[in-house]
C-alpha cells in the first residue's frame, strides 16, 4: 500500500464503511444500538484528545512511521500502551452499533489484527530501539491495548 495513505485513520474509514455497508444490507435492530454506539464513539474521542495530548506535551510525534522523541508511559498510557488505536476500535464498534451493524462486529478484531501488525508492532521496535530497557519494562507492565 502506498505511504501516503497508510495510516491508522485511512485504515478505520475503511473499516467504517465496510461495517456501514453491512449494516445498510442486514441490519440488526436492538433498542440499545444508537445509546450505547453514541458512548463508545464519545469515550473513543475523549481518549483519542487525552492521548494526543500527552504526546503533543511531550514533544513527541503522534505520526506512525516516524521516530519517537519520548516515551510517554504516564496518564492514558499508564493503562495501554496504545491508547489512540484503543479509541479508533472503540470509535470504530461505536458506529457498527449507532448504524445497526452487529454482523460486523467481527471485522472490528481484524481491524484491531490490521493495527497492530501494519503499526503497533513497527512503533514498538522503533520504541525499543530508542529506548531500551525503559521501554522493555514500561511493556512488562503496560498492556498493550487494555
Amino acid at each position: 500500500m502506498a505511504k501516503e495513505i497508510d495510516f491508522p485513520p485511512v485504515w478505520l474509514a475503511g473499516f467504517a464503511a465496510l461495517g456501514g455497508f453491512v449494516g445498510s444490507f442486514v441490519p440488526v435492530e436492538w433498542a440499545y444500538n444508537s445509546i450505547i454506539g453514541a458512548a463508545l464513539i464519545i469515550v473513543g474521542v475523549l481518549v483519542m484528545i487525552v492521548a494526543v495530548g500527552q504526546m503533543l506535551l511531550a514533544r513527541t510525534t503522534v505520526i506512525p512511521h516516524r521516530d519517537p522523541s519520548a516515551l510517554v508511559m504516564n496518564g492514558m498510557f499508564s493503562l495501554t500502551r496504545n491508547p489512540i488505536y484503543l479509541a479508533d476500535t472503540l470509535i470504530l464498534t461505536g458506529l457498527y452499533l449507532h448504524w445497526d451493524a452487529i454482523l460486523a462486529l467481527p471485522l472490528v478484531l481484524l481491524f484491531m489484527i490490521v493495527i497492530t501488525r501494519r503499526f503497533i508492532r513497527p512503533e514498538e521496535a522503533r520504541l525499543e530501539g530508542a529506548f531500551g530497557e525503559v521501554f522493555t519494562e514500561y511493556r512488562a507492565r503496560t498492556r498493550r491495548w487494555i
